[in-house]
């Protein structure tokens, strides 16, 4: 079912997210489903289980839309339950970033270019993987939302005084999605 994304101002966005009870298999099917759809009628490319009101460790990436930038995302789709960061390699890269929790702000943020994850997917089982590029990014964007971290927390101090106008006007619900969003 489609439920409203959670915009910038939302305590629910601030909070260290639990780890999902891996044995609540039905709930947790529940939540994906929730997150697919929900992130398919937004048109973004990534979604975490907080910006849904639901504070557990559990996101989706999706990059199969991008497939036209960046031909290596085509059928890229991932269900990670319980991310754990096993290495990061020590180079950065920067993108501009956006979030469907902080609607029309980008900006550039520096990350790491590559991670090993160890996650639970939507079959229940463990994997080890490996990203890079653009997936790579998503996913790191993603898990920062467990954290209760915004994007907008890594940019430069100067950047963050720059759109500190527009975030206040997204905390105070003045601003227009194109998707069915709520401040709580």
């Amino acid at each position: 079912m489609i439920q409203p994304i959670y915009l910038y101002g939302s305590e629910v966005l601030r909070e260290k997210a639990a780890e999902a009870d891996l044995n609540k298999k039905e709930e947790l099917t529940q939540l994906i489903v929730d997150l697919k759809d929900t992130l398919k009628r937004s048109e973004g490319v990534g979604l975490a289980a907080p910006q849904i009101g639901v504070s557990l460790r559990v996101l989706i990436v999706d990059g199969d839309d991008m497939k036209d930038v960046y031909p290596y995302l085509k059928d890229f789709r991932r269900t990670i339950i319980n991310p754990e960061l096993l290495s990061e390699s020590p180079e950065q890269c920067e993108f501009e970033e956006g979030c469907l929790s902080v609607p029309g702000v980008y900006c550039n943020v520096k990350r790491p270019c590559s991670i090993r994850l160890r996650y639970w997917g939507e079959d229940f089982q463990e994997h080890v993987e490996d990203f890079d590029k653009f997936a790579c990014r998503m996913i790191q964007h993603e898990m920062s939302h467990l954290d209760g971290v915004l994007f907008t927390d890594l940019v430069a101090p100067i950047r963050r005084k720059m759109i500190s106008k527009k975030l206040v006007n997204i905390a105070h619900g003045k601003v227009a999605t194109r998707y069915n969003s709520k401040i709580k």
